[in-house]
């Protein structure tokens, strides 16, 4: 959202006028928040069966039997509901776009089934989200969604990065359940090679998303280091998955989204 309202400033452009930004902002939150309720809940779903026979997943709420099939059908629909409500209200082209997510979290809990890729589906269901609030606020495809196309693309790289490092804690047991993860294919060592690789495509996009709408911003560009050293150290300390996914990575996100705010407010 606040990339939208920067190219709609850069570009002199109205604000729109249906729904002011607070409004906006609330919808933008009910949105994520039934999409993010639909996503975790087809997960369940999906590998309930799987998290029954896991020692680290045993605990949910539906192999317990704490939580029962229905209901959770009824948790999955009732996010949907806040969804599709929430697109509606924002503009046509969010609610055009609104189903493109809904598959993303319908098929990537089915991909550690068939491919070691599975990651980046994680990735790319949380990688939309910058995407939608951007076009919540700005409907509109043109040459000033190159920043958001970087920041899109940072968050895929990066969840997909951190969820190969998270999947090391469970490598035996997806070899043992013919699942599909970096770590079960290649081994921890690799697999913690290959997501270091990934978290360095991650910084080359930030670095990308500074120079295409924060350039010259010493602030700014510090943030952007830090980022960085975040990633680094995230990769550097990736045998201690309850360190580096659950610690390193909370503040990394917090940076980003310091990044991107003090960006926007520098740049109007």
């Amino acid at each position: 959202m606040a990339l939208g309202y920067l190219a709609i400033i850069k570009n002199g452009e109205p604000i729109p006028p249906t729904l002011s930004l607070w409004k906006i902002g609330a919808w933008i939150l009910a949105a994520a928040t039934g999409a993010r309720t639909v996503g975790f809940a087809m997960n369940r779903i999906v590998d309930r069966n799987i998290d029954a026979k896991n020692p680290r997943t045993a605990i949910r709420d539906l192999p317990t039997g704490r939580m029962n099939i229905k209901q959770a059908y009824a948790v999955l629909f009732a996010g949907f509901v806040l969804y599709l409500i929430a697109a509606l209200q924002l503009n046509s082209l969010c609610l055009i776009l609104s189903p493109i997510p809904l598959i993303v979290f319908c098929i990537y809990p089915f991909l550690k089934r068939f491919t070691v890729f599975a990651h980046f589906g994680v990735g790319l269901s949380l990688a939309l989200g910058p995407l939608g609030g951007y076009f919540a606020l700005r409907p509109v495809i043109d040459a000033a969604n190159i920043p958001i196309i970087f920041l899109t693309l940072f968050t895929w790289f990066w969840v997909s990065g951190f969820d190969i490092i998270y999947s090391t804690s469970d490598e035996e047991f997806d070899k043992r359940e013919g699942l599909f993860s970096f770590p079960s294919k290649f081994g921890k060592k690799r697999a913690l090679q290959y997501s270091g690789v990934i978290h360095s495509i991650a910084f080359i996009l930030l670095v990308g998303l500074y120079i295409s709408a924060f350039y010259g911003s010493i602030i700014v560009g510090i943030f952007t280091l830090l980022a960085g050293y975040l990633l680094y150290l995230e990769q550097h300390k990736a045998d201690d998955v309850e360190l580096a996914f659950f610690k390193i990575n909370s503040i990394l996100g917090f940076v980003i989204f310091t990044f991107v705010i003090i960006g926007v407010n520098l740049a109007v």
